[in-house]
């Protein structure tokens, strides 16, 4: 797999009988095919817990909503301490750019969860935004922050 602008980390890992590659989804707690952007998953997912101390309790892969009588995944959300979502984070392959359909794909997420914190990442780019619903707008961080200062 690509090389990430993301710390290393040790994962579980294993071939299946059709050649095709598993990483274990500590989230999910299963295993789950290992493509480019699950790849990102799991290094982003354990960066947040290990870097940016977000609970792992707190957190879940591909959250399931219904938007528009339409079922959807959010790859990532993770909840505040009362349990309402907090951020939503989408993925993509390190060899898909982030572009505004990325963001457009997450603000419809949002719609239904509103969420106070947005971020995308590819594995090589990360964007967080923070939505302030009192004055309805958003703000671009500098850095995603750690959990305890959102």
């Amino acid at each position: 797999m690509v090389e990430l602008n993301l710390p290393e980390y040790e994962y579980k890992v294993k071939r299946r009988e059709d050649d095709s590659w598993s990483i274990w989804d500590r989230l999910r707690d299963r295993w789950v095919a290992l493509t480019p952007e699950e790849w990102v998953r799991q290094h982003f997912v354990e960066w947040l817990i290990t870097e940016k101390a977000f609970p792992a309790a707190l957190m879940g892969n591909e959250v399931s909503l219904t938007q528009n009588g339409i079922a959807r995944r959010c790859d990532t959300v993770v909840a505040d301490r009362t349990g309402h979502p907090l951020v939503i984070v989408e993925y993509k392959a390190p060899t898909i750019n982030i572009t505004q359909k990325t963001f457009d794909q997450i603000v419809r997420y949002n719609m239904v969860l509103k969420a106070h914190y947005l971020i995308v990442s590819n594995g090589l780019e990360h964007y967080c935004c923070q939505i302030d619903y009192d004055n309805n707008n958003y703000r671009f961080l500098e850095t995603i922050p750690c959990y305890n200062e959102l």
